[in-house]
């Protein structure tokens, strides 16, 4: 899932400091589940936002609304409505969702309220640890399952660099040698000939670095 985390307050204040009728709009999918911007957390940031600016003894209208997801046109239909009734909008959606619902209200200033950090997955609670960069040409089938591309610091594909010492990568003590791992598990797979083949060089055209990706299934479109 998109991992995000939550803009600090003061970062958000001075953003809409000029506005009077605000609107915080969560979302219900990924960035609920890292309890960064669903119900729960539109509705303790709209708060925050009255008593501050009621402490200023600033009248500002404030309104609450969550949607099933922000990066869908179905959803963002729900708003349309109400879409002119705001001077901004803050988006606890993820940068996806921000973009998304900027393009479908143009006339309406949309303001992120969380920071998107990664794709990656909820080992614990209240812990979120980056798995995928999302490169467009997988390599996991010869990796046992542990991605050199968003584990290694260096990229590195074939094979531990020099810098791991004891299973740790040389950028930090607690980050795990994403080579090591991989090594581990191939081997508890017996399947250490996929390490020791060379990897072919890695055609990094899918990745972003050519520009916003799109992906299209005639099967599927009206």
């Amino acid at each position: 899932m998109i991992i995000a985390e939550k803009k600090p307050i003061e970062e958000i204040i001075r953003e809409v400091e000029a506005y009077d009728r605000i609107l915080v709009l969560g979302c219900n999918e990924c960035v609920t589940v890292c309890e960064a911007g669903g119900k729960k957390e539109v509705e303790v940031l709209a708060s925050v936002l009255r008593m501050n600016f009621m402490a200023q003894d600033r009248e500002k209208t404030i309104d609450e609304r969550t949607l099933e997801r922000q990066c869908d046109h179905e959803y963002l239909e729900e708003i349309r409505d109400v879409i002119d009734q705001y001077d901004a909008v803050i988006s606890l959606a993820c940068g996806v969702g921000v973009q998304f619902t900027a393009e479908k209200y143009m006339s309406t200033p949309v303001l992120p309220g969380v920071n998107t950090i990664c794709l990656g997955a909820n080992e614990d609670r209240g812990l979120w640890t980056e798995r995928c960069q999302a490169c467009g040409s997988c390599v996991l089938a010869r990796t046992g399952g542990i991605c050199p591309v968003s584990r290694c610091a260096k990229r590195v594909l074939n094979g531990p660099c020099g810098g791991s010492t004891n299973g740790k990568c040389e950028i930090s003590k607690d980050t795990d040698c994403a080579w090591q791992l991989i090594i581990d598990r191939l081997k508890a797979l017996d399947k250490m000939e996929d390490y020791e083949t060379v990897a072919p060089v890695k055609d990094w055209s899918t990745d972003r670095a050519g520009g916003p990706r799109t992906v299209t299934r005639e099967d599927v479109k009206i």
